[in-house]
């Protein structure tokens, strides 16, 4: 072979050489400087962690204390049915993280066989008191993650059902962020690991996100913005878009979740500016146009059916709804109305026969029947308490002092083998 040629041959080689390992090297670098990282060459990508600037969540402010809605007489009567009397034995988180998010964690019961706030806030919390109830050959409700603890959900008996219900509802309870949290491992971790977790893990395709938005604004506010774990920003722009998207019967409980989610961020919005103007007005036009299907869809009764979204064919064609149906939808309704500016409301008139509704079936209906629906009519406490302007737990230890014969019922706590699902 030409020396020549040759030469050249062995400077091309070496050229090429340097410029691929000098790619790398740039590459590499790059990864790190980038502040969106998706993947680094080395190990898996950790986000940020979000700063939590409180320890206690935030809260909305009531809005109203409408006594012609709902007297005091009627709000204890409706509080006395629905405690929470729950035998220990298989029993669901669910049901108790609907109960404590409507009580409180600071909610106290003269009747000892009804759980307080903190009994309930414990078996949440506490792997040890979740084990008393459901035994070893249960999956566990708590597991640890690599950076945090992971909350197990779905269908599978002795979890949560819903993605991020049990941070939700612990958070609308007041827990605090450093609240201890005990997994199978006896490992301490806090409230702040769970929320961490949850923001790393969240994704935007998810079934449901209805909670997932709640408990990141009451707890990242006013924060509009962070990355999971896949390396993703994701902010509340994206989150509201996603509970707007698709047709208004998608979600949970006939799309009911979804609204009181999307007020939720609406209210915060107010204070800590957490949406681009344009979003909140997307959100406005649509719970604008929900309020004009509640309009139309109402029955004479005062109750919304659970294809509220059909409007007026919903009252020309009804559906055959058994009575807790009409519970889920109507109580729904009242529920993010009670968290909405007026605007948002139904006509007066009508916001008074859905109370007429809801109230009379809460207090007529035999205690044991309200019980083995209460994931349900746990909203109806939340509902009218928040339209008096008040919590449940303080509002029931000045009713209760005053009715010491709400004690003298004997009732028996429901089951597990009893209970609905939601």
């Amino acid at each position: 072979m030409n020396r020549n040629l040759r030469t050249v041959s062995t400077k091309a080689f070496w050229l090429v050489q340097f410029v691929f390992v000098g790619s790398l090297l740039v590459s590499y670098s790059g990864v790190f400087a980038s502040p969106t990282p998706v993947q680094p060459l080395l190990g898996k990508f950790q986000p940020p962690v979000v700063p939590i600037p409180r320890t206690k969540p935030l809260r909305l402010a009531p809005l109203y204390n409408e006594p012609t809605l709902v007297s005091d007489d009627e709000l204890g009567k409706v509080l006395a049915q629905v405690r929470p009397r729950f035998e220990m034995k298989r029993l669901r988180p669910n049901f108790v993280e609907h109960a404590l998010r409507a009580w409180g964690v600071d909610a106290e019961f003269a009747d000892p066989k009804v759980m307080s706030g903190k009994q309930m806030k414990d078996f949440l919390v506490d792997h040890g008191k979740w084990l008393a109830a459901w035994g070893a050959d249960t999956s566990p409700l708590l597991n640890d993650a690599d950076l945090g603890v992971n909350i197990r959900w779905g269908v599978e008996e002795g979890g949560s059902v819903h993605h991020d219900h049990w941070l939700a509802c612990l958070t609308e309870a007041g827990v605090s962020l450093d609240e201890p949290v005990f997994t199978p491992s006896n490992k301490l971790h806090t409230i702040a690991d769970v929320v961490e977790q949850a923001l790393r893990d969240f994704r935007l395709d998810e079934r449901e996100t209805e909670w997932s938005d709640m408990a990141f604004g009451l707890w990242i506010a006013p924060t509009k913005s962070w990355q999971s774990a896949d390396g993703r920003t994701l902010s509340f722009d994206l989150l509201a878009r996603r509970l707007i998207r698709g047709h208004k019967r998608l979600g949970v409980c006939n799309g009911t979740h979804r609204l009181y989610s999307l007020m939720l961020l609406y209210r915060l919005d107010d204070e800590y500016k957490l949406l681009d103007p344009v979003v909140k007005r997307e959100i406005r036009d649509h719970l604008m146009g929900v309020r004009d299907n509640l309009i139309a869809s109402q029955f004479e009764d005062g109750h919304w059916p659970t294809n509220w979204m059909d409007g007026k064919a919903a009252v020309e064609k009804p559906v055959d709804d058994a009575l807790f149906r009409k519970v889920i939808a109507t109580g729904h309704h009242i529920e993010w109305m009670g968290i909405a500016p007026q605007e948002f409301h139904v006509p007066r008139s009508q916001l008074e026969k859905s109370f007429r509704f809801i109230i009379d079936t809460t207090i007529s209906r035999p205690t044991e029947e309200v019980l083995g629906h209460y994931t349900f009519y746990s909203h109806v406490v939340a509902a009218l308490s928040n339209w008096r302007g008040t919590r449940a737990a303080d509002f029931w230890r000045t009713y209760e002092a005053a009715h010491p014969e709400v004690n003298q019922v004997d009732v028996k706590p429901i089951s597990g083998s009893e209970r609905s699902a939601h």
